[in-house]
């Protein structure tokens, strides 16, 4: 494998461990805020994030290459409002797009095209990550403001249920 797509890979690992960080602290939020259903559907989001982390941990090593785990950085962002989280949910979803983009574009570069046939699992994934943020940000703003609104969507949200990737190595 080409060292520069091996190492966009590898810090790929680490920032998909921190979108689960970053998602549990968005969890932990709405915890506070009485809405489990709204915990719920981050504490999936942070499942789905290691996921991402182990498929490229072990495409890593099934392709002969060494990984090498990082620290994970504290969660920086500061909500305030039941909206902050979502907006930078999308705001975080659209960043991990343009990274993965980045490793697709390394791969494409040097014709690593076991790479970018990989990497067309997670393309077609981030654009659902980002449609579902945009989707939670719609139903937010519609029904927020109300309170018998804001709990049926919280009972929506508490109704979803984790699966394991469709991607198999």
């Amino acid at each position: 494998m080409n060292e520069k797509v091996s190492a966009l890979l590898n810090e790929q690992v680490n920032k998909e461990f921190y979108s689960a960080y970053l998602y549990l602290d968005m969890a932990n939020f709405y915890t506070q805020k009485g809405l489990d259903g709204f915990a719920n559907w981050y504490e999936i989001q942070a499942k789905e994030e290691q996921d991402h982390a182990m498929l490229m941990y072990q495409y890593l090593q099934n392709n002969g290459e060494k990984v090498t785990l990082e620290a994970i950085a504290k969660p920086d962002k500061k909500f305030e409002t039941l909206m902050d989280p979502l907006t930078a949910g999308l705001e975080h979803e659209k960043y991990v797009t343009s990274l993965i983009n980045n490793i697709y574009a390394a791969a494409i570069e040097v014709n690593d095209y076991r790479t970018t046939q990989f990497l067309d699992w997670f393309i077609k994934e981030q654009g659902e990550e980002e449609k579902n943020s945009m989707d939670l940000i719609t139903k937010m703003e519609l029904f927020g403001d109300d309170a018998r609104s804001l709990y049926m969507l919280n009972s929506e949200l508490a109704a979803r249920v984790y699966s394991e990737p469709s991607l198999t190595l």
